[in-house]
């Protein structure tokens, strides 16, 4: 029988409850006995919060006993990656830095799904302050891929992706500042999104880079994936950039395609792996014999919006992480003579080299003497996408691309210097340099038999449409990505 939860969708899990064919506490137990099994070898989970998780299930319980009436996510499990805020539950960003910082208060989107019902069991492995695209930074060890351990499941937000890909929780809510939600889910075999900008509340995010950053869920099917934003998604008094508008994310599934516009960059296809490749231009194919137009289309220069990507976050990332200097919170280094020796070995000590790496590049790309050169030449740049990314939507409606290069990579053939690293993640940062939404679903197999993620980029909170294409795309492949796993 727990096993048999284990293969459920949230929606079979949401109706099941409901029907009481089980409890929030046998689910809950059902997962935290997988998380057991599993995470050991797989690395996801930083905190497993299994007492507070099985409090949490009764009382839902007794809620549903009640005859109140409850949300399709009440009583479902699920982990949020270790850069989101939880009261009274360790939030580490992965690293040594904030290694035993409690916070005193809930992110936005954990209250949110708190009055939903959910259920949360644990806080999720991460690239050290979400730097790094293969969640190998973190201080807590390296997470695997479980379709493959011998491969990474891509970062920074890989924690999450991975616990959903093994069955560990049914949906993860993890961050995107340059692909960390897609790209892991594209390597693990998940959806996942990155919304719009301003759509999710970042109340409770430790910053990354506050124009660029975006919480979004990572989940098996893209029902799942709909129901978990249209949760977390609106309006925060606390997040100035969160707007106030009406989602309907739901709206338009099970539509058909007829008629809707897709933009194919086919420049992008020369600079991936063969597999990846043809799995795009299969997905291309699928959706023209539903009844799509296929719009050939050219994206403005992507090596220099990479570029300026790396130069406003990483500037951002220096202004955000000067607040952890071992006086207020955060690792306090011992033996310092003096308030400069504290600052110098507090960091030194709490950030890992990606980090400092960051820090260094953006305080120079800050400093008076570059600035104009550097800084302002990036924000250029991204003004500049913006424009040209309107002009292309007025000939398409989405555009269809590769999530990344390749599949999941095994952990020895790593890219060895940082800017190969960088590369990687060339097809990601546009959707978080313009503020549009973006979102990863397998479709097909590559080498190895891993799967290939492909990206649906669309108009600035057109998300409905994304989602009614990635279902259209689903059920061509033939079932959700929990069946394909």
């Amino acid at each position: 029988m727990k096993k048999r939860f284990l293969n459920m969708t949230l929606h079979e899990l949401s109706l099941g409850l409901s029907r009481r064919d089980f409890s929030s506490f046998e689910l809950t137990e059902a997962f935290l006995e997988r998380i057991n099994e599993t995470d050991k070898e797989i690395g996801a989970f930083i905190s497993i919060c299994a007492e507070k998780a099985l409090a949490r299930a009764k009382e839902t319980d007794a809620l549903r006993a009640s005859g109140e009436h409850l949300g399709p996510l009440a009583g479902i499990p699920f982990a949020v990656k270790d850069n989101i805020c939880t009261r009274g539950i360790r939030t580490t960003c992965g690293s040594r830095m904030l290694e035993d910082f409690i916070p005193p208060y809930n992110a936005t989107v954990i209250d949110k799904l708190e009055r939903e019902g959910c259920v949360m069991l644990g806080k999720l492995n991460m690239d050290e302050f979400a730097m790094g695209s293969a969640t190998d930074t973190s201080v807590f060890g390296r997470t695997k891929n479980p379709l493959d351990i011998r491969r990474t499941a891509g970062g920074s937000s890989g924690g999450a992706a991975a616990a959903v890909a093994a069955l560990d929780i049914p949906f993860a809510l993890g961050s995107d500042t340059g692909g960390s939600v897609r790209q892991p889910a594209a390597f693990c075999g998940a959806v996942g999104i990155k919304p719009t900008y301003g759509t999710v509340s970042r109340y409770g995010l430790v910053a990354f880079a506050s124009s660029l950053d975006q919480i979004g869920p990572i989940t098996r099917d893209v029902l799942s994936n709909a129901t978990v934003l249209s949760a977390i998604a609106g309006a925060d008094g606390r997040d100035a950039t969160c707007v106030q508008k009406e989602h309907a994310f739901l709206s338009d599934l099970g539509r058909d395609i007829k008629g809707v516009r897709i933009g194919l960059p086919k420049e992008v296809l020369e600079g991936v792996s063969p597999d990846v490749a043809a799995c795009t231009l299969s997905a291309i194919d699928a959706l023209s014999a539903l009844g799509a137009e296929v719009v050939e289309i050219t994206l403005p220069n992507t090596d220099a919006l990479l570029a300026a990507y790396y130069i406003i976050s990483s500037a951002e990332a220096s202004s955000n992480l000067a607040r952890f200097d071992g006086v207020r919170y955060g690792r306090r280094a011992e033996g310092a003579e003096n308030i400069d020796g504290l600052l110098i070995k507090s960091r030194s000590e709490g950030f890992g080299d990606e980090v400092k790496r960051r820090i260094m590049l953006g305080t120079y790309a800050l400093s008076r003497d570059v600035r104009d050169t550097y800084y302002k030449k990036a924000l250029a740049v991204r003004a500049h996408l913006s424009s040209e990314l309107k002009k292309l939507y007025e000939k398409c409606d989405v555009i269809l691309m590769p999530t990344a290069p390749t599949v999941a990579y095994t952990f020895e053939n790593k890219k060895a210097t940082p800017i190969e690293v960088y590369l990687e993640d060339k097809l990601c940062v546009i959707a978080n340099m313009a503020g549009v939404p973006s979102l990863s679903l397998p479709f097909g197999r590559g080498e190895g038999d891993m799967p290939v993620g492909i990206q649906l980029m669309g108009k600035v909170f057109d998300e409905a449409l994304l989602y009614r294409i990635a279902m259209s795309l689903e059920r061509a492949e033939g079932g959700t990505a929990n069946e394909r796993i």
